[in-house]
């Protein structure tokens, strides 16, 4: 051995001693020649009672299938244990995946067919090495990810259209429609949320798309630009299931953006929204708020108002600041509302072994055991220089992909995949508990099946067990590394 190799071997040590303490923790318990186990939504091997699919930090494993048989017997646990608990439940989850922004659809459908093809498949079918993406997040107009700014009713700003006779879609035909198409038809059903960065510029205090608030004479009018909005998206065949009123309510800096308060969205959704949403039996969720979580208060304020509650759905948040720990809060001031997470961005070039542990502590882990529906990592598509983006919007956003002359996957691809591909819409959160080292959530698919994702944050392997029913299982989980189990 050179000096040269003793980094390297300093590195890898870990996982390679969690591999062996996977193997010889499963053999010591259980007679079983190994071998894969099948694709979801079909029960395990014979060989083995638990599909086990597992994140390494160090990016030696990626969402890896593996072989090593793991069983379950009566025998006690020997190791720190986690406890599953069907009869103890929780939310429905809604689904987990990403914002498909303008930029990233333009990237997709740039690809040649058979390759767009192939990645959205990857992406968004249920069987074999897909990962099953459930849920998305579009921008009602440009986001800060889209090129340049625009909105569906852009007239010089002199002039008005109270009567919304030039609202059009039409700029979305060229990419994001196509491709909302395609996932359509690889994932029928799939939940949408569009969320506005900004109204029409005549529409707002300043007459711009950066900054500024919504008038009050044009409450009325951009009430009917989201009905016409959800409108013309179900003529095309892409469901809207819930819109948010603004994103980042406080954050008048983007490009676009729109400041609004809570007095206001209150009003907005009481007096105007929500009547026009009845008027066209608009089924679409109205959801509020769509900003970070160290303002609690601002949704707690729009719910307490009756007339506003009667037409909302739940609020949802992002992680920029404050705790995730307030999601619960929410909840409980107002438990017949829903909570969702629906932005949290990894700034390029990104650190793969924090970005992993911090994203699936947070969200995977800590949104969902805080009540939330859904999560949604921010960006799915970047290219190599992390465009395209507005004059002023997010220049380091790095995509779930990063789309140039290859297709290549970052941490967000591997965080959301540990929850989309088993924990399907409809699944229930039931109870899991944390040990001193290990963080997990734990579910019952709609197809019967449990399953538990598990984070180990300790700066070694962990050895562990996995109780449900009386009976026990013992695996083992590499330092940093994310696992998921299925049974």
């Amino acid at each position: 051995m050179t000096q040269n190799q003793l980094p390297f071997i300093r590195a890898v040590a870990p996982y390679i001693l969690s591999v062996f303490i996977v193997c010889v923790a499963a053999c010591s318990c259980n007679k079983s020649t190994g071998g894969d186990s099948p694709d979801p939504v079909t029960p395990p091997a014979n060989n083995s009672d638990i599909t086990a699919y597992v994140t390494f930090p160090g990016q030696s494993i990626f969402f890896k299938k593996q072989t090593t048989a793991l069983n379950f017997s009566t025998a006690s646990p020997a190791y720190q244990t986690i406890d599953v608990d069907a009869s103890n439940t929780y939310q429905t989850i809604d689904g987990f995946g990403y914002t498909l922004t303008g930029g990233s659809a333009s990237l997709l459908h740039a690809l040649p067919d058979d390759k767009e093809a192939a990645v959205l498949k990857e992406l968004f079918a249920t069987d074999q090495d897909n990962i099953g993406v459930s849920y998305l997040r579009i921008s009602i107009g440009a986001s800060d990810l889209s090129a340049a700014p625009f909105s569906y009713n852009d007239i010089p700003t002199s002039e008005t259209d109270f009567e919304l006779k030039r609202f059009s879609i039409d700029k979305e035909k060229a990419d994001l429609i196509p491709v909302l198409k395609q996932i359509n038809q690889l994932s029928p059903g799939i939940k949408i949320l569009g969320s506005p960065w900004s109204a029409p510029e005549w529409m707002k205090t300043n007459k711009a798309f950066k900054g500024g608030s919504l008038r009050t004479d044009c409450y009325a009018v951009y009430a009917q630009y989201f009905v016409k909005y959800i409108q013309a998206m179900k003529a095309e065949g892409i469901t809207l299931d819930a819109i948010t009123i603004q994103n980042e309510p406080f954050h008048g800096g983007n490009n676009p953006s729109m400041l609004m308060s809570a007095a206001e969205q209150a009003d907005f959704i009481k007096n105007h929204l929500g009547p026009a949403f009845t008027a066209n039996n608009i089924a679409t969720k109205i959801i509020i708020y769509d900003h970070n979580l160290d303002r609690p208060d601002y949704p707690i304020a729009v719910l307490s108002d009756p007339g506003a509650n009667k037409y909302i759905d739940g609020s949802a948040f992002h992680l920029y600041g404050g705790a995730i720990t307030a999601l619960t809060d929410v909840h409980n001031a107002f438990p017949n509302k829903h909570v969702y997470f629906t932005e949290q961005w990894v700034g390029g070039p990104g650190n793969f072994a924090s970005d992993l542990i911090w994203h699936t502590e947070n969200l995977i882990i800590g949104a969902t055991r805080n009540w939330s529906r859904n999560v949604l990592e921010w960006n799915l598509a970047a290219d190599p220089n992390y465009d395209p983006h507005t004059d002023g919007g997010c220049n380091t956003c790095l995509g779930a992909l990063t789309i140039g002359s290859t297709v290549s996957k970052n941490v967000s691809y591997y965080i959301i995949a540990h929850a989309s591909k088993f924990v399907r819409p409809g699944s229930t959160r039931i109870a899991s508990n944390n040990t001193s080292a290990l963080l997990s959530v734990a579910f019952k698919n709609p197809a019967g099946q449990t399953v538990l994702i598990v984070l180990n944050k300790s700066a070694g392997a962990e050895s562990f067990c996995i109780r449900m029913n009386n009976k026990t299982a013992t695996t083992s989980i590499g330092a940093g590394a994310v696992a998921t189990y299925v049974w």
